[in-house]
């Protein structure tokens, strides 16, 4: 996440992010991937620059009539969003940008599509361990961490949002190859800058979107029961938010400080007060204070 350059002259478009360590994805060779017979992903797209895949998809799938397995793919964007329409931007082929559709609603309780943040979590965190050899972490609901210097640094975000009659996109974004001075802020970081074994985002978005579709497919499978499908363990298992002491900012100008002890069926982060009371949180900011 950096600001983008503007400063373009007339005549032959020119960026300070041009990069020869940085190559195009090979949308052809990443179709042929995941795209095939049986597969959720029906069709992906890959765009040389746009304002929001998110945005893009949500108008497309308006009508209702887009299906279910629609991936958007961007090399750039530029008025990416994060939770709260925060700003997301980031130099051009420097990490993965990407937006899918999906339709829960046959079989899955409306309550349980909190899971589909954190489930996109745990398919980002699988996947970029698998082939990026890097490890990550979870901050509930929607933040990709990775360690650098020592320092916890968000390297992705997840972004979920209505989309139409019955569908839900999901946006992703990470920042693969970041150089730390084009990072905007010191909590920030990338894959690179955490020493991942690989920053080839052809592999890295393939072992994103299968781990996508089995988690997806597991959970679809169970009704949206995450306890039935494993989902549950697997995000507690790597949620750096739960077992510290957190300070959640609530709609509304509320703020409510805990320790965060479980994350529930329906995909809210509990939290112990000293008042002795379990809240629940389903929306919401969290800051992490100190360890548990």
């Amino acid at each position: 996440m950096t600001p983008r350059d503007d400063s373009e002259s007339s005549g032959p478009r020119r960026s300070r992010w041009s990069d020869l360590e940085r190559p195009p994805l090979n949308a052809a060779a990443v179709r042929r991937a995941l795209v095939r017979e049986g597969s959720l992903w029906r069709e992906v797209d890959v765009v040389q620059r746009t304002g929001s895949t998110n945005s893009d998809l949500v108008a497309r799938a308006a009508g209702g009539r887009l299906q279910e397995g629609v991936v958007l793919v961007a090399e750039e964007q530029t008025a990416a969003r994060g939770r709260l329409d925060r700003q997301w931007v980031a130099p051009a082929r420097s990490g993965l940008f990407f937006s899918v559709l999906l339709r829960p609603g046959d079989g899955v309780p409306m309550e349980r599509w909190g899971w589909l943040p954190l489930l996109t979590g745990v398919a980002v965190a699988t996947g970029l361990a698998r082939a990026g050899g890097v490890d990550t972490a979870l901050k509930w609901p929607n933040d990709v961490l990775v360690t650098v210097g020592g320092e916890e640094r968000k390297a992705g975000g997840i972004l979920a949002e209505a989309a139409g009659d019955g569908g839900v996109v999901v946006g992703v974004g990470v920042n693969v190859s970041l150089r730390a001075d084009e990072l905007p802020v010191p909590t920030a970081g990338s894959l690179a800058l955490a020493g991942a074994v690989s920053t080839d985002r052809d592999p890295l978005l393939r072992a994103v979107l299968r781990g996508l579709e089995d988690w997806y497919g597991r959970w679809r499978a169970a009704g949206g029961d995450a306890g039935a499908c494993g989902l549950q363990e697997a995000y507690a298992a790597g949620c750096a938010t739960l077992g510290r002491v957190v300070r959640a900012e609530l709609p509304g100008d509320r703020a409510l400080v805990g320790e965060a002890v479980a994350v529930d069926g329906d995909g809210r982060l509990i939290l112990a007060t000293e008042a002795g009371v379990q809240e629940p949180v389903g929306a919401g900011d969290i800051v992490h204070l100190r360890a548990g």
